[in-house]
C-alpha cells in the first residue's frame, strides 16, 4: 500500500491518514449541532455530556444523562422526555421526542446501547438528541418540522451500570424483541407499536477479529426473508449507499456486520452473525414495517496511539457513529416520500393474506422447504390459558384477535401477517406458544 509522510514525519498508510483527518474533524464536531455550526448562543447554553467534558476520557454518567435530558425537556413544545419503563434494578428507561407531531410526519426511532458494554453507541445518541434540540439553523428546523425523531438513548441502563452486555437479569435485550420478557424490550416494543416508526436505527459496537472482520464501522439491514421487498431495498440503500458511503468519505473503513471479508479481494469468506433471526431488533424492524438500520462501531484500539490513549479510541468510536447518524437524517429528509410509500405498502400487504411465510432463512440464504409455509393458514387458535400467557406480548406486537369459544382466533389477514406465524407456529424457532393451525379459510 502506498505510504506518505505526515506533518510530524511519521509515515502512515494513506487510509490511516484519511482516518486521522476524519477523526480530527469528527472529534471537533462532537459538540456542534447535527447539520450545521451552532450560533454563539447555542454554544454557550447547550449542555455537554460527561464524555465531551472529559475529552472522551470517560463515558457520560447516568446522573449526567438525567440532567441533560431534563434540560432538553425544558426546550419547549419541540422536545419532550418521558419515562417509558423501569428496569428490574429500578432504573428509568426514557424516550426523547424531538420535532413534529403531525400525523403525516416521517418518524425515525433511534435505539441506543442495548448492550451495556457498548457505550459509544449511547454517547452518539445523547449528543445527537442534544444537538437536534438546540439547533437553530434553517436546515435542521426544516427537518424537524416534517420529522418526528424518537430516541431511547440508554436502552439497557442496568447493563451500562454493570458494564455487561446483558441486562440486570442476564438477558440479552437484543435477543428479546420477539418474546418481550425483559422490561427493556417491552418498552421499545410499546414505542414501536404506538408511534409506528418509518425508520429504526439500532446503534451498537463490536469487537473485531482481524484480518477478516475489523472495519471501523459495520452496517446491515433487516435480513429476515419476510421483510417486504420494498422495505429491504430502502434499507439496503440506506446502509450501503448512504451510511457506508458517508463513513468511507470521512475516512473510516466499512463493512457488513456478520460477514467476514478477505482484505485482499473484498470478497466474503464466511458469516459470523447478521442472519435473519426474528428476535433481534434489526429484523423486527423490517417485520413491523420499518426501514431498519444496524450500525456497529469497532471497540478495539486501531493503533499504538489508541492503545496508549483510551480517550482517542473512544472519540474515534463515537465519531464514526455520528457520521452514520448524520447520513441517516440526510436520507430521511431526501427520501421521505419513498420511505413513506414503502412502509405504507408493507403495512397494507398483510391484509391481502397472500404469499408464503418463512420460518427460517435470510435474504441471502434461501429458506428450506421445511422453513416455508407455502400455503399459510388462515390463522391460529389459542386456548384461554394460552391467550392469558401471551396476550400482552401480542398487544405489544400490534397483533389483533377475536373471541373464539373459550379462547381466541388470531387471523393472518392483518398488518402483522408475516410476524404472527413466528409468534404462534410450533415450527418457528422462537415461538411464544403452540397455536392451533386454522386452515378452514
Amino acid at each position: 500500500m502506498p505510504i506518505a509522510p505526515t506533518a510530524g514525519g511519521r509515515r502512515l498508510p494513506r487510509r490511516g491518514r484519511a482516518r486521522d483527518l476524519a477523526l480530527a474533524v469528527a472529534t471537533a464536531a462532537l459538540t456542534v449541532p447535527l447539520l450545521t455550526v451552532p450560533s454563539d448562543a447555542a454554544r454557550t447554553t447547550a449542555p455537554r455530556t460527561g464524555f465531551e467534558l472529559s475529552g472522551g476520557a470517560r463515558w457520560t454518567r447516568q446522573s449526567e444523562e438525567a440532567f441533560l435530558l431534563a434540560d432538553l425537556a425544558r426546550r419547549g413544545d419541540r422536545v419532550s422526555v418521558r419515562r417509558i419503563g423501569t428496569t428490574d434494578r429500578d432504573r428509568p428507561l426514557r424516550l426523547v421526542r424531538i420535532g413534529s407531531t403531525d400525523p403525516g410526519a416521517l418518524t425515525v426511532l433511534l435505539v441506543c446501547g442495548q448492550h451495556g458494554d457498548e457505550p459509544a453507541a449511547r454517547e452518539a445518541c445523547l449528543s445527537t438528541v442534544r444537538d437536534l434540540a438546540y439547533a437553530t439553523d434553517a436546515h435542521t428546523r426544516a427537518l424537524l418540522a416534517r420529522t418526528e425523531i424518537l430516541a431511547v438513548p440508554t436502552a439497557n441502563p442496568d447493563g451500562l451500570a454493570a458494564g455487561t452486555r446483558s441486562n440486570g437479569d442476564g438477558v440479552d435485550v437484543n435477543r428479546d424483541h420477539l418474546a418481550l420478557r425483559s422490561p427493556e424490550a417491552r418498552a421499545v416494543a410499546a414505542v414501536r407499536r404506538d408511534h409506528e416508526p418509518d425508520v429504526i436505527a439500532d446503534v451498537h459496537e463490536y469487537a473485531a477479529t482481524a484480518p477478516y472482520y475489523d472495519k471501523d464501522l459495520l452496517v446491515l439491514w433487516p435480513r429476515n426473508p419476510n421483510t417486504d421487498e420494498r422495505l429491504r431495498d430502502e434499507a439496503r440503500s440506506l446502509a450501503l449507499d448512504r451510511v457506508r458511503s458517508a463513513a468511507e468519505k470521512a475516512g473510516f473503513g466499512t463493512g457488513l456486520y456478520g460477514v467476514r471479508t478477505d482484505p485482499a479481494t473484498g470478497h466474503p469468506v464466511g458469516r459470523t452473525a447478521g442472519d435473519g433471526q426474528e428476535r433481534v431488533l434489526r429484523n423486527i424492524a423490517g417485520l413491523t414495517h420499518a426501514v431498519g438500520l444496524l450500525t456497529e462501531s469497532r471497540t478495539d484500539a486501531l493503533s499504538a496511539e489508541e492503545r496508549a490513549d483510551p480517550a482517542l479510541n473512544a472519540r474515534r468510536r463515537v465519531a464514526s457513529q455520528l457520521v452514520a447518524l448524520r447520513a441517516l437524517f440526510r436520507y430521511a429528509e431526501e427520501q421521505r416520500a419513498n420511505i413513506a410509500a414503502a412502509t405504507a405498502a408493507s403495512r397494507s400487504a398483510g391484509t391481502d393474506d397472500r404469499g408464503p411465510v418463512f420460518l427460517g432463512g435470510s435474504d441471502d440464504r434461501t429458506p428450506t422447504p421445511d422453513d416455508t409455509l407455502a400455503d399459510p393458514p388462515c390463522g391460529y387458535r389459542l386456548t384461554k390459558d394460552q391467550f392469558a400467557r401471551v396476550r400482552d406480548e401480542l398487544s405489544l406486537h400490534a397483533v389483533t384477535w377475536r373471541p373464539d369459544g373459550d379462547g381466541v382466533h388470531v387471523p393472518l389477514r392483518q398488518p402483522a401477517r408475516k410476524l404472527i406465524p413466528l409468534l404462534l407456529d410450533a415450527r418457528a424457532a422462537y415461538h411464544l406458544t403452540n397455536g392451533q393451525v386454522d386452515t378452514a379459510c
